[in-house]
């Protein structure tokens, strides 16, 4: 047998490439017998539907005060003929605003979740397989970082760099950063000393070869789980930072924004600020379910 049949063969039993593909398609199954699981997937597909199509399922501009001339000091129009869920203090039509406002939450949960899974990988990544002094230096920074509240954190960050959408995408990957990195790095330990890394060793494989062909695939699975969570704490932050004034600032609409607009007429028309309340818990609960049934369905204390 020549050396490339054994790395072959070898790859066959031990790289978890079988095994991890096997799992994983065990887990979609058992997805898509949860009824939790399918409660998710629908609401997070309607969150990503509304935000796409908005521009079209708007009834009217969310810029444009069509109603102002009808807005008293305390007095602000509520339903009629379109204008379903009554317009904002500014003559805004409401339900234009929050089906824009979807836009900005995707977009900023989204960015922001992909960018701190990018660095927590190289970190946790990095401290996984070089271990020692490496995993040390790593691991105190993180230690550092989640010692800190973290919305503290991103609120200090957004006031650093200026109140813009950017920085507060910025400032929530930053946040995020730590936790996906221990958690990797974890992941990637709990693998090093499994069958298949011996095996691999034994038939010399290169350590690069190991960690990223072997290694790496087969830690991923708690961090995928994971970002699907993320995803919905990242909507409620977004929603915590531009409700403190430090998000867009062109009036682009913005679930947290919109709550903060509405804290004035809290006495007159409390269901300005019931709707944005709904819309973030809604997509936050979606991305919540999915995640906790996607956690169950890969996680081998929960099959039957």
């Amino acid at each position: 047998m020549t050396t490339a049949t054994q790395v072959d063969a070898a790859g066959g039993v031990f790289s978890g490439d079988e095994s991890g593909g096997g799992r994983w398609s065990e887990a979609f199954r058992r997805l898509r017998r949860n009824p939790v699981a399918i409660l998710g997937a629908v609401l997070v597909l309607l969150f990503v539907l509304v935000a796409i199509f908005a521009p079209w399922l708007a009834p009217h501009d969310p810029q444009e005060q069509l109603l102002l001339g009808e807005v008293r000091p305390g007095f602000v129009p509520g339903p009629r003929e379109g204008f379903p869920l009554g317009v904002d203090s500014l003559g805004r039509d409401e339900l234009s605003r929050l089906l824009y406002g979807s836009r900005q939450s995707l977009l900023v949960g989204i960015v922001s979740t992909l960018l701190g899974l990018s660095l927590g990988l190289l970190l946790g990544g990095l401290a996984g397989a070089f271990g020692g002094r490496v995993d040390n230096v790593l691991m105190r920074v993180t230690d550092l970082m989640l010692s800190i509240p973290g919305l503290l954190t991103a609120i200090t960050i957004t006031v650093i760099l200026g109140p813009s959408l950017t920085s507060v995408m910025i400032a929530i990957a930053i946040v995020n950063v730590p936790i996906f990195a221990r958690l990797l790095r974890g992941s990637m330990l709990a693998q090093r000393d499994a069958d298949y890394v011996l095996a691999a060793r034994s038939i010399g494989l290169r350590r690069r070869t190991i960690v990223l062909s072997h290694i790496v695939p087969n830690s991923l699975g708690p961090v995928i789980v994971q970002a699907t969570l993320t995803l919905a704490t990242s909507i409620i932050d977004a929603a915590a930072l531009s409700f403190l004034g430090l998000g867009n600032q062109d009036g682009t609409p913005e679930w947290g924004q919109m709550l903060a607009e509405a804290q004035d007429l809290l006495g007159t028309r409390a269901a300005l600020a019931f709707y944005p309340c709904i819309a973030i818990v809604i997509a936050a609960l979606g991305f919540t379910l999915l995640g906790e049934a996607l956690r169950e369905a890969l996680d081998p204390k929960f099959r039957r």
